[in-house]
């Protein structure tokens, strides 16, 4: 499946789960599983992966905008964020790339 891993997230509370327990967030394809997420983390930056822990957030609330050409519904896009943890020793350098 290519595609697996769309992009990092980068939060603090990312970024002490980082520090703390060797963990990475990513909002990956809604489609991929554990196994495909764990297979491209491995491949893409050279790490051994421990677990991988997936969670899917739904279309969130929706917003309603007035605008002169009437009501309009807005609604967030679903997707699905995965928590990888990676073995002692190997790290995920995610600002190699900026």
């Amino acid at each position: 499946m290519k595609n697996v891993i769309l992009k990092p997230i980068l939060t603090e509370k990312m970024n002490v789960a980082t520090e703390k327990f060797n963990r990475y967030g990513f909002v990956v394809n809604k489609k991929a599983t554990k196994a495909d997420i764990k297979n491209a983390i491995e491949q893409l930056y050279n790490v051994e992966v421990a677990s991988v822990n997936t969670m899917n957030y739904g279309g969130g609330k929706e917003s309603i905008r007035y605008t002169n050409k009437g009501i309009v519904f807005q609604k967030n896009k679903a997707f699905k964020k995965a928590v990888v943890t990676v073995k002692d020793g190997d790290m995920i350098d995610l600002y190699e790339n900026i």
